[in-house]
């Protein structure tokens, strides 16, 4: 609604997302990603950790990308950061799945389930990008295969399938990362929000 209704360009979305999950990565952070805007994230997520210098490894399927997810993977190939069409997940302090988003609606197969079976066995801290991957965003239900999370942040306000369902299970601790959505934005959907909201989970994440 924020693109289509006030014309707020979804790569500047995909920006603030992809700042906030890098800042909450720790350590060194290998990035896995999705073909959809949940992937154009992670990759945005990349490509500050790589300005970081905490940049272990980044994997997505470049060929199968479109749109604001495709420019960010050019941005990231044009300063040199190599992406792989496979995970390489070890070494690294924390995982973020950016495979999947809150548009699932069918069961995990194929590659992307075993990039999740990859994850949930690395061992390492996993970090869950808005939802973690193969959760159903509005039951909580694991949708054949989903990611374990130690941490969801979780972009705008929290999807319902966190909460319920094997939601919890599935979703570790959950923060609220502000990415610039106007309030007039949830207003138009019944839901308001202010900046408290925002702020006081800044100040819970700065005392953690």
């Amino acid at each position: 609604m924020a693109a289509e209704r006030f014309g707020l360009p979804v790569q500047w979305l995909m920006e603030a997302a992809g700042w906030q999950v890098a800042r909450r990565s720790r350590g060194q952070a290998a990035v896995v990603c999705g073909r959809g805007n949940n992937g154009g994230d992670g990759l945005a997520a990349a490509r500050h950790l790589h300005r970081w210098g905490r940049l272990a490894s980044v994997c997505c399927e470049v060929d199968r990308l479109t749109g604001p997810a495709l420019e960010q993977a050019r941005v990231l190939s044009s300063i040199g950061v190599s992406i792989s069409p496979e995970p390489h997940l070890r070494g690294a302090d924390t995982i973020v799945d950016a495979i999947l988003g809150t548009g699932l609606s069918r069961p995990v197969e194929g590659k992307l389930r075993s990039w999740i079976e990859t994850i949930n066995t690395a061992g390492s801290e996993v970090l869950a990008v808005d939802i973690p991957s193969g959760l159903d965003s509005d039951t909580g239900e694991a949708l054949g295969v989903a990611v374990r999370a130690t941490t969801t942040l979780t972009l705008g306000l929290p999807k319902t399938g966190l909460l319920v369902g094997e939601g919890p299970a599935h979703s570790g601790q959950i923060w609220i990362a502000d990415i610039g959505i106007p309030f007039e934005v949830y207003a138009e959907m019944g839901i308001q929000v202010t900046v408290d909201l925002f702020r006081n989970q800044e100040q819970a994440r700065l005392d953690s």
